[in-house]
């Protein structure tokens, strides 16, 4: 903690105690793992009916599962990084845990942070020349690979992450607004690259099961998980 925190021990045991005095951070009864605390969950309560994105979008990613077969999700960006929102089961056995609601990763690592990336060749180089992607990620997410992978998506008018993060992990993703994505992991051995497009297309326009309107900044993310990870 200290270390991600860039702070001494003794200065990172003092916030970390200060904030548990609070509830905002929590811990097991032997003190060896860290949880979010009960007063972060109150004020994610009280804010949540501000933000109502999730629900808005859960319709149109179950049905973008329900199409897949696979799992789906929906995503933001926040700063530098994209952020899991929301996910929803499709009817295929096999489960990818890849990705989890949480989970952030940095701009140009998954499909999602591709596919909402970034607004400007300005940006793209301002933001590799300072991310060091290549050394927390490597070699495959060195800088020129990276921006090549932006001009492709940018081209193709969607994202293809080839099992970059884990080994036969692919990742498909739409920009549907800006910042925000949605996403599905079909088996790489049951939906060819060809069915991309196809697969994802459609995920801003389908009637949501729920009835429920389309987040207006949410883009289709496709992921995938072989057999021989299973």
């Amino acid at each position: 903690m200290a270390s991600e925190a860039g702070l001494t021990r003794p200065t990172a045991h003092r916030l970390r105690s200060s904030l548990a005095a609070e509830g905002f951070p929590d811990t097991d009864a032997r003190r060896t793992r860290w949880h979010l605390g009960a007063e972060l969950f109150v004020l994610g309560t009280l804010t949540a009916d501000r933000f109502p994105v999730a629900e808005l979008a859960r319709g149109y990613v179950r049905e973008l599962a329900r199409l897949a077969g696979e799992s789906a999700f929906l995503s933001i960006r926040r700063g530098s990084e994209t952020v899991y929102l929301l996910r929803e089961e499709g009817s295929f056995p096999v489960r990818s845990f890849v990705l989890t609601e949480g989970v952030r990763f940095p701009l140009g690592v998954a499909s999602a942070g591709l596919a909402v990336a970034f607004s400007s060749d300005a940006e793209i180089t301002a933001y590799l020349g300072s991310a060091g992607l290549e050394r927390a990620w490597g070699p495959q997410h060195r800088a020129d690979r990276v921006r090549r992978r932006i001009a492709r998506t940018r081209e193709q008018g969607y994202a293809v992450k080839p099992g970059l993060i884990v080994e036969g992990s692919w990742g498909w993703g739409r920009r549907l607004r800006r910042h925000r994505s949605v996403g599905v992991g079909p088996q790489p051995d049951r939906y060819r690259v060809a069915s991309q497009p196809e697969a994802t297309a459609g995920a801003g326009r389908a009637p949501a099961r729920t009835g429920a309107p389309a987040d207006p900044g949410t883009s289709p993310v496709v992921h995938h998980r072989p057999r021989s990870l299973t």
